[in-house]
């Protein structure tokens, strides 16, 4: 049971126990280091301690808090349960010091901050872009960092404290009961390829065609892998056989260009490029669609002004109606082929 420093059992959480226990940063620093370097005495000498004075200061907060934060090893030191819990509020109380020293310095400086947001690839492919335009064109000073990952990758980062905000999807490998989410829209998937394809033009397209062309997959174990293999199992087929795993946007455009393959991607990206000339989507519709992305945030987290602005940009134009010149569908006005199946696909 952890008691305060006057050894009083701590029954109930108390909000401010730091306060009373004086924590100080270093030791916030040191919980850091030994979990990066495995041990404490380089850990020490990542902070210019000793290793007597560094022991001292762990022994001190694990008294305080009644708890071993590490498993003490012969070949190391491992957090415990608690320490994770610990060491995960350490880095993401650091971030937001480091954070808060950078808006000063902006401001200081006459700018108007920094904020850092991550994004999918959906978002990133249109509505991220029209906000950030539209924000810089109100706000040139504000300097806007933005990550492009998978959701897991982008959550760890959200609760270590290196993001503001995700535009991104919920996933169970994440505790959601310290998180805000606020969605924005869904996401149909559509199969695209080269522009000038082979397929590109033809009316009555199969599945059962598609399944002998080689393919661009999503990675094995990923949530739209299962969902595409589990498409051609649906309709009594194989999944392709000729296929090259990725994930990653510049090989896929790049080797669909080179090639008669196929992706599956999702549509808002998809018709960007056939904006651009370089894909086309082919005139089978996939009745399926991605779990909704929206707005991810840290319930504990406070944003700076500059975050709350884009925040404001990015809601508005996903409520905004769509430009003029892009299509209301991303497939032709002619008709296509019955649908095949009746399933969310969650790219995450």
């Amino acid at each position: 049971m952890p008691i305060d420093p006057k050894g009083n059992e701590m029954t109930a959480p108390n909000p401010n126990w730091y306060l009373r226990a004086r924590l100080k940063t270093r030791q916030l620093l040191l919980l850091i280091a030994i979990d990066d370097a495995g041990n404490i005495l380089r850990a020490a000498e990542a902070l210019c301690m000793t290793q007597p004075a560094a022991s001292k200061q762990l022994k001190e907060l694990e008294d305080l808090l009644g708890i071993a934060l590490f498993e003490r090893h012969p070949r190391g030191m491992v957090p415990t349960i608690y320490g994770e819990s610990m060491i995960r509020h350490a880095r993401m109380a650091l971030s937001s010091l480091a954070r808060a020293h950078e808006d000063i310095v902006a401001l200081k400086a006459g700018l108007a901050g920094q904020v850092d947001v991550g994004s999918i690839m959906t978002p990133a492919s249109s509505l991220l872009p029209r906000a950030i335009t539209r924000i810089k064109q109100q706000v040139p000073q504000l300097r806007i960092g933005v990550q492009i990952e998978s959701s897991n990758e982008l959550l760890d980062r959200l609760q270590r404290g290196t993001l503001d905000f995700l535009l991104a999807r919920l996933t169970g490998f994440h505790d959601c009961a310290e998180l805000l989410y606020e969605e924005l829209a869904p996401e149909p998937v559509v199969v695209v390829a080269r522009a000038g394809h082979p397929l590109a033009g033809r009316s009555g397209l199969t599945l059962r065609e598609l399944a002998q062309a080689p393919w661009l997959t999503p990675p094995p174990g990923s949530i739209l892998r299962q969902r595409f293999d589990q498409l051609f199992h649906n309709a009594g087929l194989e999944p392709p056989a000729d296929i090259v795993d990725t994930s990653e946007i510049v090989l896929i455009t790049s080797m669909l260009q080179m090639s008669d393959a196929l992706n599956v991607m999702s549509e808002a990206v998809a018709r960007r490029y056939r904006e651009l000339g370089l894909l086309a989507i082919l005139p089978l519709e996939l009745d399926c669609r991605m779990d909704p992305f929206g707005i991810i945030r840290r319930r504990d987290s406070v944003l700076a002004p500059g975050a709350e602005l884009l925040l404001q940009a990015i809601r508005r134009e996903a409520a905004a109606p769509m430009p003029s010149n892009a299509p209301s569908s991303a497939f032709p006005s002619e008709p296509v082929t019955p649908t095949y199946n009746h399933y969310d696909i969650a790219l995450a």
